[in-house]
């Protein structure tokens, strides 16, 4: 799943989390079915994360409607663990008004990578991933993402239509040819 380019047809692999914040109860992707998920990856001493991930996360999340689009922070530590626990990310989630939930990645016991980062296979942080509304991962980007492609990204999955199976149809594009709707730039992928 190292990727920047967009990917269709893989199942996105449940959340290895040891706990939450600004959420009564853990989440799983499964129960998010229906809805677009804005899966976020960061670390809260990441300047990228800090500086222009967590804040387009959090617009995102106060942008779009709760009810169509998820937003899901998710704390992957890889580096500095002893000054990044839980307890430190409450005090950082509470100053800078983080109101989106976000999963406390599980530690590994083997590998400085945490469980979920690993099986995502992530780069690093921050790392965004869109997943659709039948639980398929659709965008896997390391770094920044553009908010007006993110933007896009997200509309355009929330265009798509389930039929009886489960199964998306897309919603109806403008005549492009597919060498340039497979085509990926550097700041991204179109769905």
């Amino acid at each position: 799943m190292k990727t920047n380019q967009a990917v269709e047809k893989i199942l996105a692999p449940e959340l290895q989390t040891v706990g939450w914040l600004n959420t009564p109860h853990p989440i799983t992707l499964t129960s998010l079915r229906g809805k677009v998920v804005l899966l976020h990856a960061f670390q809260m001493l990441c300047p990228g994360c800090v500086q222009v991930g967590i804040p387009q996360t959090q617009r995102i999340f106060e942008e779009f409607n709760p009810d169509q689009v998820a937003v899901i922070g998710l704390h992957t530590v890889f580096e500095h663990h002893s000054v990044m626990g839980r307890e430190a990310l409450e005090v950082f989630s509470y100053e800078y008004r983080l109101r989106f939930p976000i999963g406390i990645d599980k530690p590994s016991d083997q590998h400085v990578i945490p469980h979920t980062m690993m099986t995502y296979q992530m780069q690093g942080t921050p790392t965004t991933i869109l997943i659709d509304k039948t639980g398929h991962l659709r965008l896997h980007k390391f770094g920044h993402v553009n908010d007006f492609i993110l933007g896009v990204s997200i509309g355009t999955l929330l265009a798509e239509e389930i039929d009886e199976t489960g199964l998306v149809q897309s919603a109806p594009q403008s005549k492009q040819s597919d060498a340039e709707s497979a085509s990926c730039g550097s700041d991204g992928c179109p769905v």
